[in-house]
């Protein structure tokens, strides 16, 4: 299974562009989406080309192929205008018999630093800080696709799932990093 996983959009409609033209690329089978999708949120900066109404014709394209969990600038009124769930705080996908467990990361008992008790083989991943994340921590990885829009460690990005592996890889496609559970090929 692939699967192509972005966080904090925060309406930016040429971050959304780009990553239209990644999941054009990398035809993923389900798009994840890990929250905080059209509003920036009181404590961020304004994206560049900030417009929510663009951004929802193209997400609603993806619709039948997204999972989304809701982020912390994520409002009710949202769930007007996108024709996918993106209510519930955490959501969980089967792939290639690994769980992955799905959340923004904002609620506490649903944070790296803070996770819920998953199994060894598990992946808990999660959204909010817009830095990229990609580490193994007792057989769990903790996987954070950065942020599309607003990046705190200097680089827009995703983070794409196939057959076991993560990878980290900038809006123009480049692979950052990549790693998977030890023991994995």
């Amino acid at each position: 299974m692939k699967l192509l996983i972005a966080s904090d959009l925060h309406g930016s409609a040429s971050a959304v562009r780009s990553l239209a033209a990644r999941v054009e690329a990398e035809s993923p089978e389900r798009i994840v989406l890990l929250g905080d999708l059209l509003y920036h949120g009181p404590r961020n900066d304004l994206p560049h080309d900030y417009a929510p109404k663009e951004v929802v014709p193209i997400l609603n394209s993806w619709a039948s192929r997204i999972v989304a969990v809701r982020g912390n600038c994520d409002a009710e009124v949202d769930q007007m205008v996108l024709d996918f769930p993106c209510r519930a705080d955490y959501a969980m996908v089967e792939a290639d018999g690994h769980v992955l467990y799905l959340t923004h990361g904002h609620v506490d008992g649903m944070t790296p630093d803070n996770p819920p008790a998953l199994a060894p083989g598990s992946a808990f991943l999660s959204g909010h800080t817009h830095v990229k994340m990609l580490e193994e921590r007792s057989g769990i990885l903790f996987v954070n696709p950065g942020s599309t829009s607003i990046p705190k460690d200097g680089r827009a990005s995703y983070a794409v799932y196939e057959s076991g592996r993560f990878a980290l890889k900038s809006l123009n496609g480049e692979t950052l990093s990549e790693g998977g559970w030890a023991g994995s090929a």
